[in-house]
């Protein structure tokens, strides 16, 4: 597979980013270290509350995206990290055996005048299996410029 470049990248430019299925394991292991809160660590606690059961943090949920965004998509770039995100909404639950994807629209971009870079703006939706946006984010990436004399 040959390397995206920021030209590469143009405003409604689709990528699907793969998917995963969620283990109550995960969900647990993931909450202990990062996010210890009673309704991501143990099913009873997670019935006392409007979710009514264990559920993933928020921030697993960010985890999962960008893993998945990793693998399908930066590792093929000319990728040059990130400033950060405009916008992280949790949209809906995720619960042991959600079964994710992933799917970005580039919704903007701008070249730099002065390096060789530019940033492409995504909208990243996850979904589950019944086809709830369960997290959305957008934010701009930094990407190489195509080095001059090679390919269109």
């Amino acid at each position: 597979m040959s390397i995206l470049y920021f030209e590469d990248q143009p405003v409604g430019r689709r990528d699907e980013l793969g998917s995963k299925t969620v283990t109550k394991e995960e969900i647990i292991a993931f909450a202990a270290k990062f996010d210890p809160q009673p309704f991501h660590l143990d099913d009873d606690a997670g019935k006392q509350t409007p979710y009514g059961g264990l559920i993933a943090s928020g921030w697993h949920t960010c985890s999962m995206m960008m893993r998945m965004l990793a693998d399908n998509l930066l590792r093929h770039t000319a990728s040059m990290g990130a400033p950060g995100l405009d916008h992280v909404r949790w949209l809906k639950p995720v619960r042991p055996g959600d079964t994710l994807t992933l799917v970005s629209e580039v919704t903007d971009v701008k070249p730099s005048r002065t390096k060789p870079f530019g940033f492409v703006t995504r909208k990243f939706e996850m979904t589950n299996q019944h086809g709830e946006v369960v997290l959305s984010v957008q934010g701009p990436g930094m990407f190489a410029k195509r080095p001059q004399g090679t390919g269109s």
